[in-house]
């Protein structure tokens, strides 16, 4: 498995691990691919994620950009994401019921020292856009952590920092 998609899976399970708000809302979130700057993820919608007409609530999608664009600045080697200071999200189409699967796709479109920018478009399955948001981070304190790596261009390997172990 290359190194920036275990660091990625690792960022995740952090998230995970606090038992917050992702572990309450979409546990089951599935990292399907990362490369740096480029998170694909998979969510089969819950009865818990459906709105009272029995679709997939807004609050999930917006809380997913939320979460997907910390995963996108994890994919550039960020163990610590930072701090969100504006998260959107615009609904086109209903995102689907429960059992259907969502498909997101996180793309970093600008890293700077301070503050990093992303964008996600959720999918349905048959490839319909259902929904796109951005979210902007202060990564100022992060960017310094401990933990944080730097990966090859293909992020295939670390070439500094840490290991993608525990």
């Amino acid at each position: 498995m290359a190194a920036c998609m275990k660091f990625t899976q690792r960022v995740w399970k952090s998230f995970i691990d606090t038992k917050g708000h992702d572990a309450q809302c979409f546990p089951h979130l599935q990292i399907l691919r990362a490369k740096p700057g480029v998170v694909e993820t998979a969510l089969k919608i819950q009865p818990s994620n459906l709105n009272r007409v029995g679709t997939a609530h807004g609050g999930l999608l917006l809380s997913l950009t939320d979460t997907l664009g910390s995963l996108a600045v994890a994919s550039r080697g960020h163990f610590m994401t930072g701090v969100s200071t504006d998260v959107c999200t615009s609904f086109v189409r209903p995102a689907g019921k429960a059992g259907d699967t969502l498909f997101g796709k996180a793309t970093l479109t600008s890293l700077g020292r301070q503050v990093a920018y992303t964008r996600i478009d959720f999918t349905n399955a048959d490839g319909e856009l259902v929904a796109y948001g951005t979210h902007t981070k202060y990564i100022g304190k992060s960017a310094t952590d401990p933990k944080n790596v730097k990966f090859s261009d293909d992020g295939e390997t670390i070439i500094e920092g840490g290991s993608t172990s525990d």
